[in-house]
């Protein structure tokens, strides 16, 4: 039998024993015998019609997840070349009770769980690449926009300071894999940059295997920095403070409260 991952890391709301767990099985009995055991761990078993479908299942929740979010990261490079606020967008669209689900940009996707396609079976979802090159790309252009707003203050990137917030793929976890963060700091220092970084999670963090100084005092040294880039909103931070302290604040998550930094 075969059951697809459903686990969000951190999430309070929807643990592993009240998600749905879906089963399926080469035969009837494999399914039973499946649904058997899972039942004692979970709330609820949904009973797919075979191991093919119950794969296709995890195959189709993560690209439409990948696939939207990569709809809303192409609409924040587009609002912004227009002046237009996105993330006022987003808020009177979620207000539609139907045919809307609200998806917001960030600095990059990460996270175990990747786009998946059909390519080893000789098929591929054209949608998926390319959704996977526009979540790609978001971490250059974080940083394009970095350098811009350096510009417009009268700084160059190289030699600027620059205070990294977040380092983790998703909020209040450790969890580092496949986060956007790695790729930002990387093309950070290629401009020659002085990067630092603050994350309550993370005690000592490496980028091409060179260490990155920490901040002991988050708000003296988003003060020092000449940039500060928040590119993951833990629960710690007080952004309305941290948006007095900072020299020039750039939120990839939209979290600090409007106009109090410059949004992705």
């Amino acid at each position: 039998a075969y059951s697809p991952t459903r686990v969000d890391p951190g999430n309070r709301d929807f643990t592993p024993a009240t998600t749905p767990k879906v089963i399926g099985g080469l035969t009837p009995a494999c399914t039973e015998s499946a649904a058997a055991f899972y039942s004692r761990l979970t709330e609820k078993v949904v009973r797919a019609r075979g191991p093919r479908e119950a794969e296709t299942v995890q195959l189709l929740e993560t690209n439409y997840r990948h696939v939207n979010i990569a709809l809303v990261n192409e609409m924040a490079v587009l609002c912004h070349d227009l002046g237009v606020d996105l993330w006022d967008v987003i808020r009177c669209a979620e207000t539609k009770p139907f045919g809307f689900q609200a998806f917001r940009p960030g600095p990059g996707v990460g996270g175990h769980a990747i786009p998946r396609d059909l390519s080893r079976a000789g098929r591929s979802l054209r949608m998926v690449e390319l959704a996977r090159q526009v979540n790609d790309q978001m971490p250059r252009y974080v940083v394009q926009r970095a350098a811009a707003l350096l510009n417009e203050h009268g700084k160059s990137a190289r030699a600027a300071r620059i205070l990294l917030l977040g380092v983790t793929y998703k909020p209040d976890l450790a969890d580092q894999q496949a986060t956007p963060a790695q790729e930002v700091a990387v093309r950070l220092m290629e401009l020659g940059a002085s990067v630092s970084y603050h994350d309550p999670h993370i005690p000592s963090w490496s980028v091409l295997d060179r260490p990155v100084p920490r901040a002991d005092s988050l708000y003296e040294a988003a003060a020092d920095a000449d940039l500060t880039i928040l590119l993951q909103q833990h629960r710690t931070y007080d952004l309305q403070a941290l948006s007095v302290k900072a020299q020039l604040l750039l939120d990839t998550r939209g979290a600090t409260p409007t106009g109090a930094a410059h949004r992705l």
